[in-house]
């Protein structure tokens, strides 16, 4: 029996690959989920003493707050480089599997079209600079580890941007919108179906990226969601990304390429405005 070992698993993305039906769990794997309390990733003794020979990690653990990150620097380089790092060299040295989940932050959303896995990384904000650190602690400690990077994860109305969202138009209340900032929206249990792929894969690729199919600005990303929960579309107004006076700089373009996905065989995602609705049909707003 195979142990998928899940950090970060309070998480939205750890929380579902831990989840009761997650495609993870079948005849021959078992999945443990560990939070931050937990498992502290910065802690080598207490990786140590928790990841064993056979192990399938998948590292969810990160310190995620964007704007947050500008100011507490430290900390989010301890979780997302230092203890990714030290993550990948216990890995290693238990001969355990790692997938690193990352971001398409590492790149400044210049470029005219999507990001390959080739494309030159330059993140202009601290988190995607901690982010990037990350995967360069992750491959020198550990060169055949895989690591994933994805963007805009969703859940439907369950939590998240989705949620907020719905809940502000349910008050009659006008939201405004990014319209100059696109990726693509992924819909979490789309991309933990991918990931269940990837580990059974013969020859994963060791870099990848892992969204859902297609792409959308914010703004038409929130017109969807608010569509699909039956509130009024016009309680919506697009704005600027500099209409807003966030400390960390956003991308504008993040729309990342599947190439390296479907070059190793492996099985696109669905298109983000199917997943969405599929989404939100499973966790109706209220």
């Amino acid at each position: 029996m195979i142990r998928v070992l899940v950090t970060g698993a309070n998480g939205l993305l750890g929380a579902r690959i831990t989840s009761p039906d997650s495609p993870f769990r079948n005849a021959t794997r078992t999945v443990v989920g560990l939070g931050s309390k937990e498992l502290d990733i910065t802690d080598a003794g207490a990786l140590k003493e928790t990841i064993v020979t056979g192990d399938v990690v998948i590292n969810c653990a990160a310190y995620g707050a964007v704007d947050a990150a500008e100011t507490d620097i430290d900390r989010a380089y301890a979780i997302n480089a230092f203890g990714a790092g030290l993550l990948a060299r216990t890995c290693a040295r238990k001969r355990a599997r790692l997938v690193h989940i990352s971001t398409a932050y590492v790149f400044d959303g210049a470029a005219p079209g999507p990001y390959e896995t080739s494309s030159p990384s330059a993140p202009i904000n601290a988190y995607g600079r901690s982010k990037l650190a990350g995967e360069h602690a992750v491959r020198e400690e550990f060169p055949d580890a895989l690591i994933v990077r994805t963007m805009w994860l969703h859940s439907g109305a369950a939590k998240g941007f989705p949620a907020a969202l719905v809940s502000k138009c349910a008050r009659g209340e006008s939201v405004a919108v990014v319209s100059d900032q696109i990726a693509s929206p992924t819909y979490t249990d789309d991309l933990v179906s991918a990931l269940s792929e990837l580990v059974t894969h013969p020859d994963p690729p060791l870099l990848t990226h892992a969204t859902s199919s297609g792409a959308a600005s914010k703004f038409e990303f929130a017109r969807a969601i608010v569509e699909e929960a039956g509130f009024d579309i016009d309680l919506l107004r697009p704005c600027r990304t500099t209409d807003f006076r966030s400390a960390a700089d956003r991308p504008r373009n993040a729309v990342l390429s599947d190439a390296s996905w479907i070059d190793h065989g492996l099985q696109p995602l669905p298109h983000w405005r199917d997943a969405l609705h599929r989404a939100m049909m499973s966790t109706p707003f209220e």
